[in-house]
C-alpha cells in the first residue's frame, strides 16, 4: 500500500490573512491525514508563519521556488539555506508558469536541482508538454528533453530524495479531466527515463513520480490508483479547505 504524497501549491493567490486562516484549518484537521505525506507550498512571505502553524501537525511546508546559490548578491532571490532555517526541505522547481512567464531556462532548473540535492533538500521537478506538443505527437520527446536537461550529470545518494511532477501544461487550471491510463503510460515513460539517468535502486528508493493538472476530489482516486502515480500536485483545489481535505481522503482511499 502506497503512502501518497499530496503537495498543495498555493501559487500567488492568497493574501497573508487568507493563507494563515487556511493553514490553521488544515492544521486542525491534520489527524485525518495519517498515511499521507502532505506538503503545503505558500508564498515566501507566509513561509515562516505557516511553518509555525504546522509545527506540531505532522504536515510539512515547502517552497514554490529557490535560487541556485547558497548566498550572494542576488537581489530578490531566496536561497535554499534560508529555506532550511525555517525547516523547509521540499522545493518546487521548473513549474510551467515560471518557464513561461519568467523565462526559467533548463540551465537554471538544472542548477537549482543540483544545489538542492547537495544540501539535502528535496526538489519537485515539474515537467509537462504544451497542447501543440501533444497534437504533433511530440509529448514524449518534450518530456525526455526536460528530464535530461534537468537531471543529466546529477546523482542520488542515500541522503537524496527527488520528486518528478508530471503536469501537462494544457490541463493546468482548465478543470479538464485526463484519462488515468494516459497518465499511467506517461509516468512509465518518465520512470524509464529516470532508470536511464540513475540506477534502478536509486530510482526505486529515492524518487516519487506524482501527477498535477486540475486535480480535484472526483478524479484524485482514479489517478492515485495507477501503479506509478505516487501522489498529486494540487493547485486551485488546494485553496479551499473542504476540497483539499476531500482530495487527501480520496488519495488515501485509493
Amino acid at each position: 500500500m502506497k503512502n501518497p504524497l499530496v503537495i498543495a501549491n498555493w501559487k500567488m493567490k492568497l493574501g497573508s490573512a487568507e493563507a494563515l486562516a487556511l493553514a490553521k484549518k488544515i492544521s486542525k484537521s491534520s489527524a485525518k491525514f495519517g498515511g499521507a505525506e502532505v506538503v503545503l507550498c505558500p508564498s515566501f512571505t507566509e513561509l515562516a508563519a505557516v511553518s509555525d502553524i504546522m509545527r506540531e501537525s505532522g504536515i510539512r511546508v515547502g517552497a514554490q521556488n529557490c535560487f541556485w546559490e547558497e548566498q550572494g548578491a542576488f537581489t530578490g532571490e531566496v536561497s535554499p539555506k534560508q529555506l532550511l532555517a525555517h525547516s523547509i526541505t521540499t522545493v518546487l522547481v521548473g513549474h510551467s508558469e515560471r518557464r513561461a512567464h519568467l523565462d526559467e531556462s533548463s540551465e537554471m532548473i538544472h542548477k537549482k536541482i543540483r544545489m538542492l540535492l547537495s544540501l539535502g533538500l528535496r526538489p519537485v521537478l515539474c515537467v509537462g508538454e504544451q497542447f501543440d506538443d501533444r497534437a504533433e505527437g511530440q509529448k514524449e520527446v518534450v518530456l525526455l528533453k526536460q528530464l535530461h536537461d534537468a537531471l543529466n550529470g546529477l546523482w542520488l545518494t542515500d541522503a537524496c530524495q527527488l520528486v518528478v511532477a508530471y503536469e501537462p501544461v494544457w490541463v493546468i487550471g482548465s478543470g479538464q479531466d485526463i484519462d488515468p491510463n494516459e497518465i499511467e503510460h506517461t509516468h512509465q515513460v518518465i520512470e524509464q527515463t529516470l532508470y536511464d539517468l540513475f540506477s534502478h535502486q536509486a530510482v526505486d528508493e529515492h524518487v516519487k513520480i506524482i501527477y498535477g493538472g486540475s486535480v480535484d476530489p472526483e478524479n484524485v482516486g482514479r489517478y492515485i490508483a495507477q501503479p506509478t502515480v505516487d501522489g498529486v500536485l494540487v493547485g486551485t483545489a488546494s485553496l479551499d479547505a473542504t476540497q483539499f481535505f476531500a482530495i487527501v481522503a480520496g488519495a488515501l482511499k485509493a
